[in-house]
């Protein structure tokens, strides 16, 4: 069963609609590389979809072993290499709510969970990921 389905719409710009929601999304090329950067371009949602998996799979982890994450942000770099083009960094800042005072055992399942989720297992051991947490 098809997941996503996308059309190219010309002038570096594409549609991708998720099938089972048929909700829509647009990228485009960012400007330093012939685009004119007025949505998320495609290496921008690799480094999306990385913070809302950790915050997903963190999130699953805070739910059976019953401790909040409500309110934490991430705050993600993409860096960008070229001779190939491509992504060379990661820089991950996961910023939990003050208001949450987390146990060493939890930290330990957060830090894990994190490095742990979908994404960053699928993405290539070449690129870096740098990760940061602040929780306090």
């Amino acid at each position: 069963m098809i997941t996503v389905q996308t059309e190219y719409l010309g002038e570096l710009r594409t549609k991708a609609r998720h099938i089972h929601s048929d909700n829509n999304l647009i990228t485009d090329a960012p400007i330093d590389n012939k685009g004119k950067g007025e949505y998320f371009s495609p290496t921008d949602l690799v480094a999306t979809a990385l913070g809302s998996c950790m915050l997903t799979i963190i999130g699953i982890e805070a739910e059976e072993h019953n401790f909040n994450i409500t309110g934490t942000v991430v705050d993600i770099t993409k860096i960008m290499a070229a001779n190939p083009r491509r992504i060379s960094e990661i820089i991950i800042h996961l910023k939990f709510p003050q208001k949450e005072k987390y146990s060493d055992q939890q930290k330990k399942i957060i830090e894990e969970a994190a490095r742990s989720c979908p994404v960053c297992n699928s993405l290539s051991s070449k690129l870096k990921k740098t990760f940061f947490f602040h929780f306090s």
